[in-house]
């Protein structure tokens, strides 16, 4: 288990390693749309498709970001954290999600052997990582901070409507809502005893 300067401590990949396999896909604009109550049931089909092709070597699998959040607009693209033994093995996982239509377009051995998959439709983001990510523990906590506090919830949909004026691809995106982000996890690790 991850120690709680693990888990709190933010962490970004190597800047200097191109993360892309095969190069940078073309990227939609972002778009935030009201939240889906169809969204949890899609985590459901596709976790329950993911089940099936890699049985026993699912360790976990979690609907987080903003989707998993009840009442919380977001990008119409499901965030799934898949928990495998070793993320590194890719010989074992991604040859068997290529058939589902899981393309493999992230690997990133800095970030705690983060690989990520996507699948176009519909869209999602899988994200792989290994036992006792302390990331994967992060993004449940977010996740249910957010469900259990509404006031951080608007915080966070404001900090997400207003990052997308700026343009650019989701990872420009991303750094837009940094700020609101770390303010929110500073909040939820304080509550829990962490910092």
């Amino acid at each position: 288990m991850p120690s709680y300067a693990e888990i709190t401590r933010h962490s970004d990949p190597d800047p200097d390693l191109d993360p892309w396999v095969g190069g940078r896909p073309e990227e939609p604009p972002v778009d935030i749309v009201a939240y889906d109550p169809r969204w949890p049931q899609r985590f459901e089909a596709q976790a329950a498709r993911i089940r099936s092709v890699l049985g026993g070597t699912v360790l976990e699998i979690d609907h987080v970001g903003s989707t998993s959040v009840e009442g919380l607009a977001a990008k119409d693209v499901l965030d799934i954290d898949l928990t495998l033994a070793d993320p590194r093995a890719e010989e074992t996982y991604v040859p068997l999600l290529e058939p589902l239509g899981y393309a493999h377009i992230i690997r990133e051995p800095s970030w705690h052997e983060h690989r990520m998959l996507q699948l176009a439709e519909p869209r999602v983001n899988l994200h792989v990582f290994g036992p006792d990510c302390p990331e994967v523990i992060r993004h449940r906590m977010f996740r249910d901070w957010l469900r259990t506090h509404p006031d951080d919830r608007a915080l966070y949909e404001a900090a997400k409507r207003s990052a997308v004026p700026g343009g650019g691809a989701t990872v420009d995106y991303n750094l837009r809502k940094q700020p609101v982000i770390r303010v929110i996890y500073d909040r939820l690790f304080r509550a829990a005893g962490m910092l």
